[in-house]
């Protein structure tokens, strides 16, 4: 293994790591935001509201990733969007994960024992009250892990940016292993970058859920 250069590039993949940490935290956002309204909408009483988060949840769940990136980027001048690669990946990204999210967050919801919500409406709580003082509380407990593997696999996922240039790691493990022609230490050195990310993320929902737990 040549130590030198993997010594020398660590810089550019340190930079490259940030660009990841990046997309991943703006991928989140947009993806929990999308989940939180597509949870609302497929557990409304209106029916459109229903077909439509259902409809969503089927389309992004059921494509491709890469080709919902290469819409967005590629596809959106043709319909006047023209977005730079960060936002086109990042946009792309978080409304694809919002399709998993909401599933992890309706199973939640639907985790809750219906007597719950029953007692709290015997108690002249409205159904909008119902959900938000007794049904999220508990609730919220039981989607931490499902949304933590979907974060997860959204930092992975961020790899598949690297086809519209992002200079995120996989990109930048490409750039140098096309000018050094040593893959198996520009591999190693992005494998070893990821799974620190994906390690430090998973303590992170490790301890949000023992937190969790032990104020419930």
């Amino acid at each position: 293994m040549d130590t030198d250069l993997i010594l020398r590039i660590l810089p550019a993949f340190i930079q490259a790591a940030w660009t990841t940490v990046e997309i991943s935290l703006v991928s989140l956002v947009i993806g929990l935001s999308v989940a939180s309204l597509l949870t609302a909408a497929r557990m409304s009483r209106l029916a459109p509201l229903r077909v439509l988060g259902t409809v969503y949840v089927s389309l992004f769940r059921g494509t491709p990733a890469l080709i919902q990136i290469f819409l967005l980027y590629f596809g959106g001048p043709q319909i006047g969007l023209q977005l730079e690669p960060f936002a086109a990946g990042a946009i792309a990204l978080g409304l694809n994960i919002g399709a998993y999210m909401a599933e992890s967050m309706r199973g939640g919801i639907l985790s809750v024992d219906r007597g719950q919500t029953e007692a709290a409406r015997s108690l002249g709580f409205s159904r909008a009250q119902s959900m938000r003082w007794i049904v999220l509380p508990q609730a919220a407990r039981l989607m931490i892990r499902p949304l933590g593997v979907n974060a997860v696999a959204l930092v992975k996922g961020t790899a598949l940016v690297a086809t519209i240039s992002v200079v995120e790691l996989t990109y930048t493990a490409q750039r140098f292993i096309g000018s050094t022609y040593k893959p198996f230490e520009i591999f190693a050195v992005t494998a070893v970058l990821y799974m620190i990310m994906v390690y430090g993320l998973t303590l992170l929902i490790g301890l949000l859920d023992r937190a969790y737990a032990e104020e419930v």
